[in-house]
């Protein structure tokens, strides 16, 4: 077997990845997406010699379009457009996990900020989050606790922002215990999870929460197979949070995770993991 891992630079997981591959004897080429040149009337015979091209580029627009490409062209690739396209969008991924009864966050789509306010007032109560659809690391996510809060934050959104943060996605804020699940999906299997506790809302690994093993409950395995079938499957990381009232909620759903930071805590050898999963994906004929 031959994989292209196709990436933006070489963080930790790539290495890890890396060591994995070589211990397998899998043959492997390491792919710059920024040196890509695509001509898209005429298919690069080059792609044709992997097995597999696996994503692990940290731009999610330049990650997507690859791969948008090269299933065009017939290549194998792990996570599939559509599954990543899904999982880059939080709206997306919303509508997906709803449409397949995962339970999740009470969540308005507004796009005026009067609206919005309008909105948070009459069907939810404060303090409420704003997230914008796309992005990770828990960047641009804001706790809203009153109406001055809100109008302030909406109109730097609306006056500062994007396109993207006209849209306004705005979740209940979900009393966690300081922590979050993140649970890795290979598959239809729940591999390992952790809890990322952190005295901040935010519980991201990135903004300093430490990660423990969480145990696989049975209960957890079904809801995090079920939210990553939902969204088409494949090596997907299940963000969880756990709600006193409502028991479990699916908050996110990420198809290029980070895994670094999991591994120890776990046990669980998460690259390895990846590789049998592609691995017995080729062999069937079936890597989406």
């Amino acid at each position: 077997m031959r994989i292209a891992l196709l990436a933006s630079r070489i963080r930790v997981e790539e290495k890890l990845l890396i060591e994995a591959l070589r211990r397998r004897a899998i043959d492997f080429d390491i792919i710059d997406d920024g040196e890509l040149l695509f001509d898209l009337s005429c298919p690069d015979d080059r792609w044709s010699a992997y097995d597999a091209v696996l994503c692990r580029s940290v731009s999610q627009s330049r990650g997507l379009a690859v791969l948008h490409v090269l299933e065009q062209w017939g290549i194998p690739v792990c996570n599939s457009a559509a599954v990543t396209a899904t999982c880059n969008d939080k709206l997306l991924t919303t509508l997906a996990l709803m449409r397949n009864g995962v339970p999740v966050p009470r969540t308005l789509l507004a796009f005026d900020a009067d609206v919005a306010v309008q909105g948070i007032e009459q069907k939810m109560s404060y303090p409420v989050v704003f997230k914008p659809t796309t992005g990770s690391w828990g960047r641009l996510l804001a706790r809203i606790n009153d109406r001055d809060a809100a109008e302030a934050v909406l109109e730097h959104q609306e006056t500062l922002g994007g396109f993207q943060h006209h849209i306004h996605y705005i979740q209940e804020y979900v009393a966690k215990p300081q922590r979050d699940i993140r649970a890795f999906v290979v598959g239809d299997r729940t591999i390992c999870a952790i809890y990322r506790t952190s005295e901040h809302w935010v519980t991201n690994t990135a903004r300093g929460a430490v990660a423990t093993n969480c145990p696989i409950t049975p209960e957890l395995d079904r809801l995090c197979v079920q939210a990553a079938s939902a969204v088409g499957g494949g090596i997907l990381a299940v963000d969880v949070l756990e709600d006193a009232e409502s028991g479990l909620l699916v908050n996110e759903i990420n198809a290029t995770m980070e895994f670094r930071n999991s591994i120890a805590p776990t046990g669980v050898d998460i690259p390895n993991a990846m590789l049998d999963y592609i691995e017995q994906r080729v062999a069937r004929g079936v890597l989406r």
